[in-house]
């Protein structure tokens, strides 16, 4: 044993330098092992002076890129995922509504004034192309208009309905022309909560009248109403004249968790329009001779 550790005392200092190299690396692939799954390969260690020990660090382990990844799942939700449900934002009254201001009553009975002879008029539309019909013949609701409002929350939130106002916003003459009848027969009454306005009076209100669902009465409701995202409500205005070309529109209370507000319910804008037809030439809808014919009694 002397004579060997003499022999490798006399080994040239490259030599020396090699084999104390493969000890440090042997130590290092232990320590790597040590290290976790996805460690490296292990690599020499050469002399402190070699160009090799600037080299740069090795790629991140797989375990640490793995991390990464738990990372990204933890980040915040995308901007467009639904957001639970909560008050309206600020600014916003925190409930919505839709008008149909050419409902008739009970689906089919309904009066328009055009100021065209019955030659030049179509036939009545389907109620739900009366809108269009309108527009395209240039006419205005004969004697009353109903408007069927349908009002409900942003949120579960509950939102009070206070009150329901009339403003008129200008009269006039009545509106020249024939009146004709959309009469084709009528199906099952529907009626929700019915409000009866009369457009005549100086400070016509909205008045809650009894209604009727298929033969069975409804019996008239005062406000309040409370409205949320679940529990919608549908209000059925009849304004009626009898003298005059009425232009008018609704205003809406609210109240909720302190906040008050009104809205305006108005036809796309623009006011609500009634017009009499006491004098006027009056026309229904003969589908068997298929033209418009005098309407008696």
């Amino acid at each position: 044993m002397l004579a060997t550790v003499g022999s490798l005392s006399f080994l040239p200092d490259d030599r020396r330098t090699a084999t104390g190299s493969g000890t440090v690396g042997a130590a290092e692939e232990t320590d790597g092992s040590d290290a976790g799954e996805g460690a490296g390969p292990a690599r020499s260690v050469a002399p402190s002076h070699s160009p090799s020990s600037q080299s740069p660090s090795p790629s991140p382990s797989p375990s640490v890129r793995r991390g990464g990844n738990d990372d990204a799942s933890k980040a915040p939700r995308p901007s467009n995922s639904p957001a639970p449900p909560g008050p309206a934002p600020a600014g916003l009254p925190p409930l919505t509504w839709s008008v149909n201001s050419h409902a008739w009553a009970y689906g089919c009975g309904h009066d328009y004034v055009v100021a065209k002879p019955p030659a030049q008029v179509p036939p009545p539309p389907a109620p739900q192309d009366a809108r269009t019909w309108a527009a395209t013949q240039g006419a205005v609701h004969g004697g009353e208009t109903l408007v069927e409002l349908s009002v409900q929350g942003r949120s579960d939130t509950a939102v009070v309905l206070t009150a329901l106002r009339v403003r008129v916003a200008g009269r006039s003459a009545p509106a020249s022309g024939n009146a004709y009848a959309m009469d084709q027969g009528c199906g099952g009454a529907l009626t929700p909560r019915y409000f009866d306005v009369d457009l005549d009076k100086d400070r016509p209100i909205a008045r809650a009248v009894a209604g009727n669902d298929a033969g069975e009465p409804i019996a008239a409701v005062r406000m309040p109403y409370r409205v949320s995202a679940t529990d919608p409500e549908v209000l059925m205005v009849t304004a009626r004249t009898e003298g005059c070309d009425c232009r008018w529109y609704l205003e809406l209370d609210w109240s909720s968790q302190g906040r008050t507000g009104t809205v305006r319910i108005d036809d796309r804008g623009r006011p609500f329009r009634t017009s009499a037809v006491e004098g006027l030439p009056h026309y229904e809808y003969d589908t068997l001779n298929r033209s418009w014919r005098t309407r008696t009694g």
